[in-house]
């Protein structure tokens, strides 16, 4: 952060809040559900070897893969929404010298990966916008830039 702060202040401009959301409720409750999916798998490959002495644990061990694939579809389906919320909100501000004195302006910034690039995007001012707006408007951005239909 100092460095960053350093290279901002440099340029005449100060990055003041950061909102992280690196950790995203999509993306663990995906989590969740993959691991989930990898027990049952593990317990119906037990279940499998189990069905040459026991006849009733085939049945069991299809009805436990079956359990795994839904979970791991499941997980699937989260993983665009998760990719979605993975952003930054955050406000920079700019200070612009004149003959009359300096002023200071506000702005909404988005900041999220693509690939192996960071993307850095202006939202708009913080005096037309609230952050929930800028959080809504950030993830249409993203959404749009990834190729995913919200």
């Amino acid at each position: 952060m100092s460095q960053f702060y350093v290279i901002l202040t440099r340029l005449n401009y100060n990055a003041i809040e950061l909102f992280s959301v690196h950790k995203t409720t999509s993306g663990e409750k995906r989590k969740a559900l993959r691991k989930e999916a990898q027990e049952l798998a593990k317990q119906s490959r037990a279940a499998m070897k189990a069905a040459v002495v026991l006849p009733q644990a085939g049945s069991k061990a299809r009805e436990l893969q079956e359990e795994a694939d839904r979970l791991r579809a499941e997980a699937e389906a989260l993983r665009d929404q998760a990719r979605l919320e993975d952003l930054s909100i955050w406000t920079m501000e700019k200070v612009k010298s004149t003959k009359k004195g300096s002023r200071t302006y506000y702005y909404w910034m988005a900041t999220w990966r693509e690939g192996s690039r960071t993307r850095n995007v202006h939202l708009g001012s913080c005096a037309k916008m609230d952050a929930e707006a800028a959080l809504q408007k950030a993830k249409a951005m993203k959404a749009e830039a990834l190729g995913i239909k919200i």
